[in-house]
């Protein structure tokens, strides 16, 4: 093992004692990572080995303990690192177009590993005990407090009676009602006070509010961690321009890039941001000498510009409201198949139209405010955020704003109970349905749209065809598509606890059609993202989508107006006012020391004194 490893210290004598030197640097490190000849190597190896014999046995068993220690932690990261998700295939994407794109696939693999750790949390500590229950000689229970209230806590079958047509299947597997409403997938089902084993009782109310707040919580200490590495990377980009144009000429060569056409792009993309940079240096010039009338007349443009663009985003958020009113309001008429299906989709069409005709609208805007070219990009993506994630907004407040009208204005139940006995679960159905519509027009355009303009640009020489051109892999547009597929993901967890897994299985068969797009469809885009920069943005987007996906599920767990009360008729909460409510009840009944230590910790002076030292 001496001859294996050697020695990380060096040791004198002094008399009768042995003392240690200062360890170099070099020594420290095992003596495959040093920066040495062959030669140099072993000579190096064999001094280690004379060190060794100068250490007594207790010393030399700590040496070699750590050593094993240290290859066994090494072999382990080796394993970890050969198991992990699609190793082989982001390894070829990145041999063929470089870190960029790259940097899209990795992301999308950590959306697949956060969402099967929401859904394993969702699982074990909100489904398992209800599953287990029958085989572990335990019981459920659920008593209802309140007797005053009868008819609030009828929740009607919606399951199809009789012989039913094979479409109606179709219809509800797609929007999640007949036979999956009252299923495991949404919140209705879980109508459980306790779950009673043999030696404990299972509280399933807070188990619930627990495991919402911990996945939140464990999405923004995960995001936060991977952003870490990006950020401090954007921060040495921030460099002035001498610098900048250095370290495109010397170090702005991909070297992870195999692919001829591949590397023919990055020449280009290099050249591209060259022009770029001289660009807005140009610009730049061009603004320090503009006069006041100049001034004047671009700000005054901008202003009109931009109350446009506020103009066209109530447009499309009042077309989302009307349409998500229109297909509560439809749904009680009966009327065939596809109609029925449409009219459930209508929401997540108009929402899919907004969100492809509002970036085309903002692309072309942006050429008119007179911004460089990497501002205009940074705002065109910025709008185009805001754009998709305010639509889930306005589709919530919409859907509240219907749950909590009542016929004659007075809602017994704090709620429209005749229209809407389990509300939590039809908000989680407008969530599953914004799921498989995002899912089916990934698919739809990757075969309807992709494929045929691949076709038509290899083997049609018309005009149409030079027109058209072979399609860009438009990293920000494709990571805009999956980040609004995130969030929906987080607010509709609450109201449809396997929406994570279905996620899970959306993104998993998401990578590889991109994947099949990429390789036979498209091109990289001649405006180039760096991975530093792109993995920044993708986090930084993510965190915007978590901030949004927190609002409607603190006011849905605190009651804040315009959600209504917690339903009467279903779900774990139906004897509180709130699902938070359950929180203080189950605090009050610990012991006094226990309580005072929890009162102690949600005080504000522990707050301002962790802040303090943490700071």
């Amino acid at each position: 093992m001496r001859g294996r490893f050697g020695s990380t210290s060096s040791w004198r004598w002094k008399g009768e004692k042995l003392e240690e030197r200062p360890r170099s640097p070099q020594l420290n490190r095992p003596v495959h990572e040093l920066t040495l000849s062959i030669e140099e190597k072993r000579r190096n190896k064999e001094q280690r080995m004379e060190q060794d014999k100068d250490l007594s046995s207790w010393k030399q068993w700590r040496l070699n303990t750590h050593r094993h220690l240290k290859r066994l932690k090494e072999d382990g990261m080796e394993v970890l690192s050969a198991l992990q998700l699609w190793r082989g295939d982001i390894h070829v994407i990145e041999g063929m177009f470089g870190t960029g794109i790259l940097s899209y696939f990795s992301f999308l693999r950590f959306l697949v590993l956060l969402n099967f750790v929401i859904f394993l949390l969702m699982f074990g500590f909100v489904m398992l005990p209800i599953i287990a229950v029958p085989y572990a000689s335990g019981n459920s229970t659920f008593k209802v407090h309140d007797g005053k209230n009868a008819e609030c806590s009828d929740y009607p079958s919606t399951s199809r009676q009789g012989l039913v047509v094979f479409h109606q299947y179709i219809l509800d597997l797609l929007s999640g009602t007949g036979f999956l409403e009252k299923t495991y997938l949404f919140y209705g089902y879980y109508k459980v006070e306790a779950v009673h084993f043999p030696k404990f009782k299972y509280n399933l109310p807070l188990a619930y509010v627990l495991v919402t707040i911990a996945y939140l919580f464990l999405s923004l200490i995960w995001i936060v961690k991977r952003s870490a590495a990006g950020f401090k990377q954007n921060l040495i980009q921030d460099e002035d321009r001498f610098q900048s144009f250095c370290n495109k000429i010397f170090a702005g060569w991909d070297f992870c890039i195999t692919d001829e056409n591949a590397a023919r792009l990055k020449r280009s993309s290099l050249l591209y941001e060259l022009k770029t940079d001289l660009e807005e240096e140009r610009i730049k010039q061009k603004i320090a000498g503009r006069t006041r009338k100049e001034k004047c007349r671009i700000y005054l443009l901008r202003l009109v510009l931009n109350l446009f663009v506020v103009t066209v985003l109530a447009a499309c958020f009042y077309s989302i409201y009307k349409a998500t009113v229109l297909s509560q309001e439809s749904q009680l008429t009966d009327c065939n198949f596809i109609v029925k299906l449409i009219v459930e989709y209508l929401p997540s069409i108009v929402i899919t139209l907004a969100n492809f005709i509002t970036p085309l609208m903002f692309t072309l805007i942006i050429q008119f405010e007179d911004y460089s070219p990497a501002f205009e990009i940074r705002f065109t993506l910025m709008r185009c955020v805001f754009m998709r994630l305010a639509s889930i907004g306005v589709l919530l407040f919409s859907l509240w704003s219907q749950i909590a009208k009542c016929e004659d204005g007075n809602c017994s139940c704090g709620y429209n109970h005749k229209l809407y006995p389990c509300w939590e679960s039809r908000v989680g159905q407008e969530m599953y349905k914004l799921m498989i519509f995002d899912f089916i027009i990934i698919g739809a355009v990757t075969i309807f749209v992709e494929f045929p303009r691949k076709i038509i640009v290899t083997y049609c020489d018309c005009g149409l065809a030079k027109w058209l051109g072979q399609q860009e892999f438009a990293i920000p547009q494709n990571v805009l598509e999956i980040v609004y597929g995130q969030t929906i993901c987080w607010i509709g967890t609450f109201y449809c606890p396997l929406l994570p897994a279905i996620s899970t299985i959306k993104y998993f068969i998401v990578f590889y059609i991109k994947k099949m797009t990429l390789v036979n469809n498209c091109r990289p885009a001649t405006r180039p993202f760096r991975a530093s920069s792109s993995n920044f943005f993708f986090l930084g987007v993510l965190l915007i989508g978590l901030a949004l996906a927190c609002v409607p599920i603190i006011v849905s767990i605190h009651w804040v107006m315009p959600s209504p009360s917690c339903s009467k008729a279903c779900g774990p909460f139906v004897n509180y006012a709130t699902s938070w409510e359950v929180v203080p009840k189950t605090i009050s009944q610990l012991p006094e020391e226990l309580r005072s230590f929890l009162m102690a910790l949600s005080s504000e002076a522990f707050a301002i004194s962790l802040f303090v030292i943490t700071w």
